[in-house]
């Protein structure tokens, strides 16, 4: 057990992947007990669970791997798993101030196509009286230790009742403590991780989440909001390759669909050697779980450059091949989403060329969705 100790303004040192305060039970959800510091109540989310990750046993608590997958993943896929994609915390409180106080991993804030908003800014939505999360208000980091209000004068609900609240964390950086501060007797309850099975994204830059401007807007993120389900995303920027030692990783996990959307890392000669292992492998181990396998989206600049289109024919082919040959040797609940569509056709929808921007990642999503929504309800 590691000692808790404060620095002078109340920060929380000591070992990321502790419970560093204590609960009490109020029924079926545990209340999270503040420290109280200058007139605000803060609250670590570690008390009540961070939705998104698949593993307890992690070095950090915000890692996106278990510890133990450091000595058989790549190494750029474990440095990359340590930041926090796809991870929220959800709790309710009347307050109509919310602030927020953590440390990022990395002192890199931003990217020269990513701002920090999206690297390392920390996102909140609210539950309207429809049922519709909505978007709030989002964190502009300047410097690895971030403290602000977030959010300031928001009109008080009738009698004092709690709204729902969504922090999206960082796509980009990791974190290694958050808490998150109410005015003192404003109220809150945290709601802790849901117990669905999850929908799980294994993919490349673009699932990590590039490049959003912020964490909300990631494809796992608009998803997860519309399909009112958990996510956990294995988006690794560059290395998402269909490798059996992150396959051993989703093989431990209870999904209720497996994504893989691993293309836009690969050459078709790779596709053909690995899609078809890959999948195998997460079929042993999970035999009536989904997968949905997914092509690569159409480069913006793709009209003027052959290579371009040569290239994503030939890892489209190689795909649908692999598909031809696990269907043929009898494997069932598989599932294929082209990705002619996935960016649109107007040219609009990248940062780059390569990397969705907001309207590329709702255009994702909303290509995404159909084909979920009816593999949940088995109408696929």
């Amino acid at each position: 057990m590691h000692d808790v100790k404060l620095d002078r303004r109340g920060w929380l040192i000591g070992s990321s992947s502790l419970l560093c305060l204590s609960t009490v039970s109020s029924g079926s959800v545990d209340v999270a007990q503040p420290r109280t510091a200058q007139g605000i109540d803060w609250y670590d989310p570690q008390q009540w669970g961070v939705e998104g990750r698949g593993w307890q046993q992690t070095a950090r608590y915000y890692d996106r791997l278990p510890s133990r997958a450091e000595d058989s993943v790549r190494g750029a896929v474990w440095d990359l798993s340590r930041h926090s994609a796809g991870m929220t915390v959800r709790f309710q409180t009347a307050a109509t101030d919310i602030h927020v106080r953590y440390r990022l991993l990395l002192s890199r804030l931003a990217m020269p196509h990513m701002p920090a908003t999206g690297v390392s800014g920390v996102d909140l939505y609210v539950r309207d009286e429809a049922g519709v999360d909505r978007w709030l208000t989002v964190s502009m980091p300047q410097a690895q230790k971030v403290q602000s209000k977030l959010v300031g004068g928001v009109d008080p609900t009738a009698g004092g009742a709690k709204r729902l609240f969504t922090l999206y964390l960082p796509l980009y950086n990791g974190v290694e403590e958050l808490e998150i501060g109410v005015p003192t007797g404003a109220g809150f309850s945290p709601e802790p991780p849901r117990s669905e099975k999850p929908l799980v994204f294994y993919g490349t830059s673009i699932m990590h989440g590039a490049c959003a401007s912020r964490p909300g807007m990631s494809i796992t993120g608009i998803l997860g909001r519309r399909l009112n389900r958990p996510v956990i995303n294995l988006g690794f920027s560059g290395n998402g390759r269909m490798e059996k030692e992150v396959g051993d990783c989703l093989a431990e996990l209870d999904a209720a669909v497996y994504v893989v959307d691993c293309l836009p890392n690969m050459q078709a000669a790779e596709v053909r050697q690995r899609a078809v292992p890959l999948v195998e492998q997460l079929r042993r181990a999970r035999p009536e779980t989904p997968i949905l396998l997914v092509e690569d989206r159409t480069y913006g600049y793709a009209h003027l450059r052959k290579a371009s289109r040569q290239r994503q024919r030939e890892s489209r082919l190689a795909l649908r091949e692999a598909l031809g040959r696990l269907t043929a040797a009898g494997l069932s609940r598989l599932y294929y989403l082209s990705g002619a569509g996935l960016l649109g056709s107007d040219g609009e929808a990248t940062t780059d060329g390569s990397h969705p921007n907001d309207l590329g990642m709702v255009r994702y999503a909303d290509a995404y969705e159909p084909i979920l929504r009816e593999i949940l309800e088995g109408t696929a």
